[in-house]
């Protein structure tokens, strides 16, 4: 592909790993990556492992140092330094905050700076109220420009009745059609 693509990572810490092989599968396709981290998953640990393991395993995958702080996210747009922004996973939190115009994380900051120059982001949503207080959020940010969303499907509906995860799979063609600007088809799986 040969692209420069911002890969940002939010807190939903269980699906840290399905990200990360993500993440190097796309820099195994020739594309350079830009990580971006939330304060919550650079500072987070969990048991799904400790914030300084996830940190390391981005600098092995990307090579490049990571954005972690809204300074440093700020100057995405203004010097062009991404084609595409990835968010994989997005919270529920940075979705509202996204759809709300709030701007107080390096990733919603590295978004508002790469959508002024009038790129595409791609949203990988993975969020236990998707379908309840997330819902809203997600269908105002579906309706915006620039805004592409990787399918999701439903995570364990028998006892997550509201839980959506995005289809990891699809990263790559969702990106691919972003850069398009064409939205995936189906959204919901």
């Amino acid at each position: 592909m040969g692209l420069n693509i911002g890969y940002a990572i939010c807190g939903s810490f269980c699906t840290h790993e399905k990200a990360l092989e993500h993440m190097k599968l796309l820099k195994d396709s020739g594309n350079n990556i830009l990580p971006i981290l939330s304060f919550n998953s650079a500072a987070i640990d969990t048991r799904f492992g400790t914030a300084a393991q996830l940190k390391e395993k981005i600098k092995a995958i990307t090579d490049n140092p990571i954005i972690q702080t809204i300074e440093d996210a700020e100057p995405i747009g203004p010097k062009q330094m991404c084609d595409i922004i990835v968010i994989a996973p997005c919270t529920g939190n940075t979705l509202g905050k996204l759809s709300n115009g709030i701007t107080d994380t390096p990733v919603t900051m590295a978004v508002k700076s790469h959508l002024r120059i009038n790129r595409p982001v791609v949203i990988a949503l993975c969020t236990n109220d998707a379908l309840g207080a997330s819902a809203q959020n997600a269908g105002r940010l579906m309706n915006t420009k620039n805004i592409f969303f990787v399918p999701l499907h439903q995570d364990a509906p028998d006892i997550k009745p509201n839980s959506l995860v995005a289809d990891f799979d699809k990263l790559e063609d969702t990106i691919m059609l972003g850069l398009e600007k064409i939205q995936i088809q189906p959204v919901l799986k």
